[in-house]
């Protein structure tokens, strides 16, 4: 996690330049192709195992939820903190756009 900047909201490296936000697309695909995959496995485990079409389809489905919910974790952390380092980043850009904007920024 980046360290905070003593003087404001900035997260700053732990060289002392300006952190950058992890990518949130690469752990976003990660979640959603985890999630499809789950569901799909469990879906074609029930259709395997004898249950229905239908049946099998929608017990699959709520029977992912949980699965995903234990086994997707790790991923699933790591896209709530690369949204949230984002949000940080953009925020505290915004705030020094308006600072330079109304001219009480240090030039």
């Amino acid at each position: 996690m980046a360290e905070q900047n003593p003087t404001g909201s900035t997260p700053v490296s732990p060289a002392g330049g300006t952190a950058t936000p992890p990518k949130v697309l690469p752990w976003l695909l990660v979640y959603t192709i985890g999630r499809f995959a789950i569901a799909a496995a469990l879906v074609l485990i029930l259709w395997w195992a004898g249950l229905g079409s239908f049946p099998g389809l929608l017990f699959g489905l709520l029977l992912s939820m949980p699965v995903s919910y234990l086994l997707l974790r790790p991923s699933r952390e790591r896209l709530t903190e690369a949204l949230a380092a984002r949000s940080l980043a953009r925020r505290a850009a915004k705030e020094d756009l308006r600072n330079r904007l109304s001219g009480d920024g240090a030039q």
